[in-house]
């Protein structure tokens, strides 16, 4: 496709019940119609430019991707789940025992919605772009045949297995270092079991604080039901019953999602299907950023503390397989 040289960049929103959905659209100069791509962020509070408050740094991978795009010849639409960015102090109020996976499908279809109703768009040509948890929900809004289909989607750090399963793999690597890390995840699955159960998880004071306040976090009110429906979903059930082209990539430099233990799950789900093409480029993270460490490094050390730093770029080989992906895409829509 062309290159664009300029872009630009408007707010949106749109209701939904008492609440409002904030985005950013960006696009090529000019009156299009361009094909379009609406990405949805991943796991807590990351926000529309897949920034954390939990994390440092404003340098988001989303606001790099949709630049990108707009240099690509395509439009791109970004927003703040209701209970990330800035209005998620005032949404929780609202919100309390209603998020869900389906709720978050519903902010998807809002902003698809929203694209496909703009001149400047092509409708025919909108492609879904999550990032970790928010691969989930692109998959989902994708499987309940909606009144726009998407053309195509990409798999940002998909969890392959359960999302219990990947937060576990996770402790338990870092359990292996501490002399008493058995026994210190032997509790963490016993409060675990008490949640799924329906029960206080009722965390042991000798867990880690970081542990602890994972688990009070699936507690949260706010975050009920959701918290329990997301603990047993993954992206490979879901991957094996999607019809339209999709681009499944996990960096090998990821140490929340494994591009071994989750792409082989994955891979497997996509066995015999045409449509799906699965990559795993060498040096990005879990965000897409280039990372040079070594695994080893990483994931001994505060990785996720650098995700969003100012020096943090986009890694190269992942974009270029993204864009060149989208590209092969539209000679076929």
């Amino acid at each position: 496709m062309e290159a664009w040289k300029s872009r630009e960049s408007v707010e949106v929103n749109w209701e939904m019940g008492d609440t409002t959905v904030h985005g950013t659209l960006v696009k090529p100069t000019g009156t299009g119609p361009f094909p379009a791509v609406i990405m949805a962020a991943g796991s807590g509070p990351t926000d529309r430019d897949w920034n954390s408050p939990l994390l440092p740094g404003t340098n988001g991978s989303a606001k790099l991707l949709a630049e990108a795009l707009a240099l690509a010849g395509f439009a791109s639409l970004r927003y703040d789940k209701r209970v990330s960015g800035p209005h998620a102090m005032d949404n929780m109020r609202v919100l309390v025992g209603t998020v869900s996976m389906q709720s978050h499908v519903e902010e998807y279809a809002g902003a698809v919605k929203l694209l496909a109703g703009r001149s400047e768009i092509r409708s025919d040509a909108i492609f879904g772009l999550g990032n970790s948890e928010g691969t989930l929900h692109v998959l989902n809004y994708q499987l309940k045949s909606p009144a726009v289909s998407l053309a195509g989607l990409i798999l940002a750090a998909p969890p392959g297995r359960a999302v219990s399963s990947v937060v576990r793999s996770q402790l338990a690597a870092q359990a292996a270092a501490v002399a008493n890390g058995e026994a210190l995840l032997a509790l963490y699955d016993e409060a675990i079991a008490r949640f799924l159960a329906g029960q206080s998880a009722a965390p042991d004071p000798a867990l880690p604080e970081g542990v602890r306040n994972l688990i009070a976090a699936l507690e949260a009110p706010v975050n009920l039901p959701l918290a329990r429906e997301l603990w047993t979903a993954d992206a490979a059930s879901l991957l094996a019953r999607i019809d339209v082209p999709v681009l499944v990539v996990i960096g090998k430099k990821d140490i929340q999602v494994d591009w071994q233990a989750d792409g082989q799950t994955l891979v497997q789900a996509a066995q015999g299907k045409l449509n799906v093409t699965l990559v795993f480029p060498d040096n990005a993270n879990h965000v897409l950023k280039y990372e040079s460490q070594g695994r080893a490094v990483l994931e001994a050390s505060a990785v996720m503390q650098r995700y969003n730093a100012d020096d943090a770029q986009l890694d190269s080989e992942t974009e270029a397989t993204i864009m060149g992906w989208l590209a092969r895409q539209m000679n076929t829509v």
